[in-house]
């Protein structure tokens, strides 16, 4: 195993730059706008302009590489998130950046595919499992230290641009160096909403909620904690703490789902994160002791519902389907990512900041709703029926592959019937490479 981990280094390496620079570029962003006077619907337009970015990347991503090669879409990827970076420090304007955003979206989730692809040749069925959760880790770890590193210096200058960019570019190494020389198809995704429903309209509504709730928070987070007056690293760790706080609470989260009926479980979850809204708009919270306490709350519900909703999804899905079907919710998830940041900004633009947590709030209480509903009218899975509960990274940051990175041996061997409901295909591998 150890030997093992040794020859992933270099993927695991990439990954992390990947999710660093991301994580840098994704915080000043929102920090400097505000500085700059953008108003919180462009803001929040920033986070709509990445989710649709992010869409296409991983709907479109596989056909370029089946067309060019891995290395040398890898190559451009990262080129163009970087300047995509660099262009956000020289032109700062809404008009700009919120185009800008999506292109760095597309290009982000097509490196993440690619690195993903690499990562999941090299791993052995035997270990699939053990890497999958060191990969999570490192990119949760990369993901805080590029938020955290904000607290270094001063967000009005160039430097945070500069260093995102400079570690987008450092991502190509991993493939660079790489001995591979035919890497696996990326795997592609189609989205059949009408299969998702039917397999589980719990599922598909749940995930739209959480992806409204968690990319306006994800999206404006920072925002709203400038604007009641937090300094530059109080901002960075409002930011952080809700992210590691669900990484923590997926344990327990998963246990109980496990045991319990997931649906029981996830109305539970929603239930602490309506209170925990509650409390943020009640409370009237501005020191930052208040503020980061309350943040935790919410990061340890809302970030870990989604995979409570993919295992209950997978609980109904036919054998051959949990890759098409897992898949499909991150896709929804994404339209939710869409919407949410919209609405979102332009209420903290008409009613001000605590209206970020009604917009999330109204998402939860649907979702309470409607999983409440569901579970009146609609028998529980019986245990012996239930997929294990497996902890996923956040939602925002995966791709089609994290999926198939993610799925044990048996999924992938059950994945590759010809009539899969949910249509997943591989693309064509370029007889070039």
């Amino acid at each position: 195993m150890v030997k093992s981990l040794f020859s992933l280094g270099a993927l695991f390496l990439g990954s992390a730059f990947l999710l660093f620079a991301g994580g840098v570029n994704a915080l000043i962003l929102p920090v400097r706008g505000e500085a700059e006077g953008f108003t919180a619907a462009s803001l929040g337009l920033l986070g709509t302009g990445w989710a649709i970015g992010y869409i296409a990347g991983c709907l479109r991503t596989p056909a370029l590489v089946a067309r060019v090669g891995h290395i040398r879409a890898f190559g451009a990827m990262c080129a163009i998130a970087a300047i995509a970076v660099l262009i956000s420090l020289i032109l700062i304007t809404p008009r700009v950046w919120i185009p800008v955003r999506a292109l760095s979206g597309f290009c982000f989730a097509g490196a993440a595919m690619i690195v993903e692809s690499w990562l999941n040749e090299r791993t052995e069925a035997s270990s699939r499992g053990r890497v999958f959760g060191i990969y999570t880790m490192v990119n949760l770890a990369a993901t805080t230290a590029g938020q955290m590193v904000l607290t270094l210096g001063d967000a009005s200058g160039f430097f945070f641009f500069v260093l995102a960019a400079m570690v987008y570019c450092l991502a190509l190494l991993p493939t660079a160096i790489s001995a591979t020389t035919t890497p696996r198809p990326l795997t592609k995704v189609s989205l059949n909403l009408r299969g998702l429903w039917k397999n589980s309209p719990i599922a598909v509504f749940a995930v739209l909620m959480v992806g409204v709730s968690n990319a306006s928070f994800g999206t404006l987070a920072a925002v709203y904690a400038a604007r009641i007056g937090l300094t530059l690293g109080h901002i960075a760790l409002f930011a952080s703490i809700p992210i590691l706080a669900g990484a923590a609470m997926q344990i327990p989260v998963g246990i109980a789902s496990d045991r319990l009926d997931r649906r029981k479980v996830l109305i539970g979850i929603t239930g602490l994160a309506l209170v925990s809204d509650a409390l943020f708009l009640v409370s009237g919270a501005t020191t930052p002791a208040g503020v980061l306490s309350l943040s935790a709350l919410f990061g340890a519900t809302v970030f870990a519902m989604y995979p409570v909703i993919v295992a209950h999804a997978n609980d109904h899905a036919e054998p051959g389907t949990y890759i098409q079907v897992s898949g499909g919710l991150l896709l929804v998830f994404g339209i939710g990512s869409i919407i949410g940041p919209t609405v979102a900004g332009m209420s903290m633009t008409a009613f001000g900041a605590l209206s970020l947590f009604a917009v999330t709030g109204a998402a939860h209480i649907l979702l309470f709703a409607f999983a409440t509903y569901r579970l009146r009218n609609a028998p529980a899975v019986s245990s012996e029926n239930k997929v294990a509960f497996q902890s996923k990274p956040m939602a925002r940051a995966s791709t089609p592959e994290t999926v198939a990175l993610g799925a044990d041996q048996a999924e992938l061997d059950a994945d590759q019937p010809e009539d899969a409901p949910l249509p997943m295909e591989l693309a064509q591998q370029d007889p070039r490479e």
